[in-house]
């Protein structure tokens, strides 16, 4: 005899996280129930999306603002029985040191996959992880050295009126970074591709001394 499923009353999944391209924090799925609870704990706003239906907070927000926010909505949801997902970059209940401590987690990995290196493809692995056009770490380095600057300017500049020699040479600074970067990625592709050894040179006989043509039995 066979055992029928039993039936699960499941609400839909709802995913709170921030948006890359807008900034905006956005909550995706879920029932009408969620949508109220959202908008209840979280001040979250009703949108209409190319989609169907999503909720956002204000635009404007503190950062801490939108963690507080979507933390706060998060909770409520679970409680009311709503399968949800946040954003770690959003839940204000992770531990504060946690991506540094991440960050330097990573780099100390880095480092020992550099010294532990026995190939040049292993090499070359690593120096990616450095330079990688998009999400290397000069790269993103360089990023934020430029934000900074960039906010640095505009705050150093409205207050004295021109800027600081030790501020503009942080755009010197993202400049070199680059620049470094691009000199990892050639040592990276000639580590990848490393050089064949020599063949040796084939002899040929010397001029002049052909082999004497093989005697013929009779």
């Amino acid at each position: 005899m066979t055992q029928a499923e039993p039936d699960f009353f499941v609400l839909e999944y709802v995913t709170i996280t921030k948006d890359p391209r807008t900034g905006l924090v956005v909550a995706i799925g879920g029932t009408e129930q969620a949508a109220g609870i959202l908008q209840r704990t979280g001040g979250f706003l009703s949108a209409a999306g190319p989609r169907g239906n999503y909720h956002r907070l204000p635009h404007g927000l503190p950062i801490e603002q939108q963690r507080l926010k979507a933390t706060t909505a998060s909770h409520a949801l679970l409680a009311a029985g709503h399968s949800v997902h946040l954003d770690p970059t959003l839940n204000m209940l992770t531990t504060p040191d946690g991506d540094r401590e991440a960050a330097l987690h990573y780099l100390t990995q880095l480092a020992e996959r550099a010294s532990a290196a026995k190939t040049s493809t292993a090499v070359a692995e690593v120096l990616t992880e450095i330079a990688a056009p998009v999400h290397g770490l000069l790269p993103l380095t360089r990023e934020v050295i430029l934000r900074a600057w960039i906010a640095a300017s505009d705050l150093q500049s409205t207050a004295s009126g021109e800027e600081p020699e030790p501020i503009a040479q942080l755009g010197s600074t993202a400049t070199s970074l680059n620049e470094a970067a691009r000199v990892i990625r050639h040592a990276r592709n000639h580590a990848a591709h490393p050089p064949q050894p020599p063949q040796p040179p084939t002899t040929a006989p010397a001029p002049g001394r052909a082999r004497p043509p093989a005697s013929r039995r009779r």
